[in-house]
């Protein structure tokens, strides 16, 4: 799996081989966003020769916003959609739901194109810290696509600082609005009968959750979806998917505390300084 690891923190990116999918979980709980969140994104690219997928957003006509490690090490294209049913069911052949490159050395354009989805370059903060550093975590990249998106209306980010606004009893309260690509934790239906990441529908979801930490960085939620509070989080697929706060965007799904995808989720926060900066070299306009 294209996996980061920083003590017992899973980046929240999935995994596929052509033949098999690996356990791609996303969203525990929620729902199906069907076209809540049109300008949300799967984007598939390889690293390492491996196939992986990630959600990422559009926040301007050609920049798809998402983690630093789903862009980290791409090599090749990487191809985006915004279909939010990927695949209802397994192919009978166990072909992956997502195109598959002629070469384990990525995607080539044509590739992306005849498959239906749009090619574009990955790009990585360049002080992207791969989950060694919590004070520079910077888990963000983009995706630029070759053409401008015309019938999408971009994500409005944060201003800089607005998760800053939320004092601790106000965050614990306060709902935070995840989306994502992928299948949610839950019961099969043969089989082990403990709640497990399920491969399909490989849908795009959403879920909401109350707010845990803040720090400089990062922003912490509880993913419970037996909460009271919310109606789940986020886990393996959902890497570089948005976290929506009064219609802006304010985070990008960074990793899950646990291996189950349970209990606490960080999110990579978009409205500090060290990101907007970066963000804004490839934005059509300054960032706000």
């Amino acid at each position: 799996m294209n996996v980061g690891r920083a003590a017992a923190v899973l980046a929240a990116s999935s995994a596929l081989v052509a033949g098999t999918a690996l356990a791609a979980s996303a969203i525990t709980g929620g729902e199906r966003d069907g076209e809540g969140h049109p300008n949300v994104a799967l984007i598939t690219f390889y690293t390492g020769g491996r196939l992986s997928t990630c959600t990422a957003t559009l926040v301007s006509p050609t920049v798809l916003l998402t983690a630093g490690h789903c862009t980290a090490g791409v090599t090749g294209s990487v191809g985006a959609t915004f279909d939010p049913v990927i695949a209802e069911e397994p192919a009978p052949d166990g072909s992956p739901p997502v195109p598959v490159a002629s070469s384990p050395g990525g995607y080539t354009d044509e590739e992306l194109e005849a498959a239906g989805y749009l090619p574009g370059t990955a790009h990585t903060h360049p002080d992207y810290s791969s989950f060694t550093d919590p004070r520079n975590w910077n888990d963000v990249g983009v995706v630029v696509l070759d053409k401008p998106i015309t019938n999408v209306d971009p994500a409005r980010l944060a201003p800089t600082g607005y998760l800053d606004l939320l004092t601790p009893n106000v965050l614990h309260e306060t709902l935070f609005t995840a989306v994502g690509y992928g299948t949610e934790v839950r019961q099969a239906e043969s089989g082990p009968q403990k709640p497990a990441p399920q491969p399909f529908p490989f849908v795009r979801r959403f879920a909401e959750a109350p707010g845990q930490k803040l720090t400089e960085q990062v922003l912490q939620v509880n993913a419970n979806e037996k909460d009271p509070r919310g109606t789940g989080g986020t886990c393996f697929g959902d890497s570089g998917g948005p976290a929506f706060l009064d219609g802006f965007q304010v985070t990008v799904t960074s990793y899950s505390n646990t291996a189950n995808c349970r209990y606490i989720a960080g999110f990579q926060r978009v409205d500090i300084p060290v990101v907007r900066d970066w963000l804004a070299t490839y934005l059509d306009s300054p960032a706000s």
